[in-house]
């Protein structure tokens, strides 16, 4: 019995090891980078090449009415593309989740394979349909990025949902119905709490990755439509290392707030029978 309880220890002590990879990816992946990112934000380049500590950018940004108004168009489009995309896939994601209505896991399948496909090319894709529909960057450049973005975040939607929805609780459904309550008091009181934590996943999948993507509004606005992601690209690719690095430090902190709100209100609505894919 002692040896066994010193072997228990032994193996114990050793799966600690096991976080060791983790940290090292952690460290020098997301740390670091993170640092960079704060240190390049908050110095200057002087004529000679050499660092020094300046509240340049920082104010560079704020003092700057087209990088604020690009943010602002930036959160208008990710929240736009949010609520267009919970429209169209909550309905959706209810219909496959539900063995009534599909009783063919292809049909979630048609959904999910959209987004094996290289981003870039569905991107193409999208522009050439588009072009051959009349809709196209010179004519519509909104109308051509938004359809663009639900297209391509669409899945993203769906499939929190669907992950969720196939745990509902279906006892309170029936119950709500015996009880004599009509579709939308049933919906409202039995469905829709049960799948808030499948709607915070969403929004979470869409809502961050709109703003900072730049790929589909470059291509589908034809350069029309700028947004915060396209001006930090642009800062990078003409070495403004410290004006890029103080607006990719915003969006970081953007993240940061979206998420904290996210979880603070999926931790309040929670179910205990319902499940988070992300």
């Amino acid at each position: 019995m002692e040896a066994l309880a010193k072997a228990k220890t032994f193996f114990r002590f050793k799966r600690k090891y096991l976080n060791f990879p983790y940290l090292v990816f952690l460290a020098l992946f997301i740390i670091l980078p993170i640092l960079i990112i704060v240190f390049y934000a908050f110095t200057g380049t002087a004529e000679d090449g050499s660092l020094y500590f300046s509240f340049e950018a920082l104010v560079n940004f704020f003092t700057s009415t087209t990088k604020i108004n690009i943010l602002v168009v930036s959160l208008f489009i990710g929240i736009l593309n949010t609520l267009i995309c919970l429209l169209i896939g909550y309905p959706v994601a209810y219909l496959l989740s539900n063995p009534k209505f599909n009783k063919n896991f292809m049909l979630v399948m048609l959904f999910i394979m959209p987004m094996w496909i290289n981003f870039v090319l569905r991107t193409g894709a999208t522009r050439d349909v588009l072009s051959w529909m009349g809709i196209n960057g010179g004519n519509h450049p909104y109308l051509a990025t938004m359809i663009g973005m639900v297209y391509n975040y669409l899945p993203f939607t769906i499939l929190p949902l669907y992950t969720t929805m196939i745990k509902l609780d279906r006892s309170q459904i029936e119950a709500a119905r015996d009880l004599g309550a009509n579709p939308a008091q049933t919906f409202l009181h039995a469905v829709l709490p049960q799948t808030v934590p499948g709607i915070v996943s969403a929004c979470e999948m869409v809502f961050m990755p709109t703003i900072s993507s730049y790929v589909i509004s470059d291509t589908l606005s034809e350069g029309k439509i700028t947004l915060f992601g396209n001006i930090i690209y642009l800062h990078f690719s003409q070495s403004q290392w410290n004006e890029g690095s103080f607006m990719a430090l915003v969006m970081l902190i953007l993240v940061f707030l979206s998420m904290l709100l996210s979880r603070r209100f999926g931790k309040e609505n929670a179910n205990p029978r319902g499940g988070q894919l992300w």
